[in-house]
């Protein structure tokens, strides 16, 4: 006799394969080859991708001109794979509108900072022209 917990995992079990089933049959509803007819589900025998599943053509092999292929299993992470690939996207997207933004404060500060000693420069040669003449005689006016 089976325990309560062995019977709901079996249960679980069950339900889960039952609503894969249903989940390829919806998606080859859906899905259409070249030739207008619904793929059949296979089995990869491909030393890179072993036992993957994959949708395609029902003429595959048979008849040249279609060549309609999807994955049936998503890869292992790849909706989480996905999601972390969008997060990165838009923080990539807010560091390069930060920089932007640092940048043109960069310049502005540097713009004012040459402006700053350019009039200091000028200011010293102005006052020391106006001081002081070629003989060593002060300009002052009484």
């Amino acid at each position: 006799m089976k325990s309560s917990s062995a019977r709901v995992q079996e249960t679980a079990s069950i339900a889960s394969q039952s609503s894969r089933a249903s989940r390829f049959r919806s998606a080859a509803k859906e899905l259409l080859c070249g030739y207008g007819e619904r793929p059949i589900l296979q089995t990869s025998l491909t030393k890179d991708n072993p036992g993957q599943r994959f949708w395609g053509c029902v003429y595959y092999e048979v008849q040249d001109g279609c060549d309609f292929f999807r994955w049936a299993d998503p890869k292992p992470g790849g909706v989480q794979q996905e999601v972390k690939i969008a997060r990165n996207r838009r923080k990539i997207t807010k560091l390069k509108t930060r920089l932007k933004e640092v940048e043109t404060k960069l310049w502005v500060a540097a713009a004012l900072c040459i402006a700053g000693w350019l009039g200091f420069l000028f200011l010293l040669l102005q006052n020391q022209y106006n001081l002081k003449h070629p003989n060593g005689m002060h300009l002052g006016y009484r």
